[in-house]
């Protein structure tokens, strides 16, 4: 996730294969639920594996699970799995553990710059379009690529043609070679979107932004939940907010309600993870042992 939130826990997710290589491409779990152990875990790793070199011993990851009230037996369970999921590889030097895939690393950048550098569009800022005719004899491509057109925040004018904010337009390519469904589509740049109402009600048709909302709300909600310990608090946090710069395109504010929440998240999120972030690194670095390099 670049803070994507230094440096985030996400990541870009889905399923699928690195393009050409037939091998399973590291890519975070898009079913998994913030708060749970499996995305807990994935935001600790993705925050603070890389600053600590990439590496951690078994019995120090446990414990900074374990600070985050997950049981032991718990996050061991929970680790194997992200074991066989390909992120971490595991090693054996002078302790048990575990380095970081390398082929993740990317991933966690893109993530650090999606949860970290949240962008909000403006009127002047140009549109991807993304048109495609997937045959029915790829149709679990057609959906997988539906399904992460839509995690990064895109939203459906038809069945065969999505809209997304221009910057995003890499990580549509980067989409459509991992799926290899370039072939079938052709994206296009726009400018000045011509509904047949108005902005505001085509944006409401092409996003569900009631979803939207409640996801918003429910992140400033889980705020006040926040342990009073910062480790715990800045890694829950990040983990409650790593969603909502995904499925959030960012929309100009021509095109939303008055009284659109993103704001207040955002600015919420900004002040407490500046708060937050330097003491969790301390904690970090005192449970590892670790003169690391730099905070993250």
């Amino acid at each position: 996730m670049d803070a994507d939130p230094s440096t985030g826990s996400g990541t870009q997710r889905g399923s699928g294969t690195q393009a050409g290589s037939g091998s399973p491409a590291v890519l975070d779990d898009i079913d998994a639920r913030p708060g749970s152990t499996a995305s807990l875990l994935r935001t600790l790793i993705g925050l603070y594996l890389r600053p600590l070199g990439g590496e951690i011993s078994a019995a120090d990851l446990v414990a900074l699970a374990g600070d985050l009230g997950i049981p032991a037996a718990q996050a061991r369970t929970g680790i194997t799995r992200l074991k066989q999921k390909g992120l971490l590889i595991p090693e054996r030097s002078e302790t048990i553990g575990y380095r970081l895939n390398p082929a993740a690393v990317g991933m966690l950048e893109r993530g650090d710059r999606r949860i970290f550098e949240m962008r909000e569009m403006t009127d002047a800022d140009t549109w991807c379009l993304v048109s495609f005719s997937v045959p029915e004899s790829a149709r679990s491509v057609r959906h997988q690529l539906r399904r992460r057109l839509q995690w990064i925040g895109a939203g459906n004018v038809s069945p065969a043609l999505w809209i997304c904010p221009g910057h995003l337009q890499d990580e549509v390519l980067e989409i459509l070679d991992d799926l290899g469904a370039r072939p079938w589509t052709t994206l296009f740049r726009a400018s000045d979107p011509l509904p047949a109402g108005s902005l505001i009600d085509a944006a409401a048709h092409w996003w569900d932004l009631e979803a939207l909302r409640a996801e918003h709300l429910a992140f400033q909600d889980s705020l006040a939940a926040l342990p009073a310990e910062p480790f715990a608090a800045y890694v829950r946090l990040i983990d409650s907010w790593r969603v909502l710069p995904y499925t959030d395109p960012g929309l100009p504010p021509s095109m939303l309600p008055s009284d659109w929440p993103a704001r207040r998240s955002f600015d919420e999120f900004a002040r407490l993870s500046v708060g937050l972030a330097e003491p969790a690194w301390e904690h970090v670095r005192a449970v590892t042992r670790r003169d690391a390099p730099s905070s993250p």
